[in-house]
């Protein structure tokens, strides 16, 4: 058994019969009494995601799964191919197990495979990335009363907001979590 507040980003557990991965973990305290841990989870399964509420010092079921490293190699557009670091052997996983973090992924990307009875049920990245802009529109002066941002294509396709005065070729920090820009990288 885990006890709750050990809950952290990542973690997988068990309940209903149901392996759910921590995806933000939030300890409230108010004034007097026991504090509260809050997570948002996804279902390791089915994808879907919720949020559950336990009080401080509840336990949880422990899941029996292992994270392995893996290296993404390419997609098909239906199947994703990783690689073994260690033994250079190919595996393939389908797009539903990669699910929303397939928008991150880029050629030889180093991940973490959450794996239990041989099959792949999800992955972690990074909670930070760095990207190349490939793509955007000109930066306009005047507009910089407050912070302005305009769209920008990253060199594995996604789309973000970034800064005005950012341009092709610059190197950006994004979070992986919301997929939002995070700063300049030199």
């Amino acid at each position: 058994m885990i006890n709750v507040n050990d809950l952290r980003n990542g973690v997988v557990y068990k309940e209903d019969n149901q392996l759910w991965q921590v995806v933000n973990y939030e300890h409230i305290k108010m004034g007097r009494g026991s504090g509260n841990i809050k997570v948002k989870i996804r279902n390791l399964k089915t994808g879907a995601s919720s949020e559950k509420s336990f009080i401080t010092g509840a336990r949880v079921e422990e899941a029996g799964v292992e994270k392995k490293k893996a290296q993404f190699l390419y997609s098909d557009g239906e199947i994703y191919n990783f690689m073994d670091p260690e033994s250079f052997e190919q595996f393939s996983v389908p797009k539903e197990t990669v699910s929303e973090q397939a928008k991150f992924l880029k050629d030889g990307m180093d991940v973490i495979l959450i794996v239990a009875d041989e099959t792949a049920l999800g992955l972690e990245i990074p909670n930070t990335l760095i990207y190349e802009i490939t793509d955007t529109g000109p930066g306009e002066k005047g507009n910089t009363v407050s912070n302005v941002y305009k769209d920008a294509t990253l060199d594995n396709g996604l789309q973000v907001k970034v800064p005005m005065f950012m341009k092709v070729g610059d190197r950006v920090k994004v979070d992986t979590r919301n997929g939002q820009y995070i700063e300049r990288v030199k």
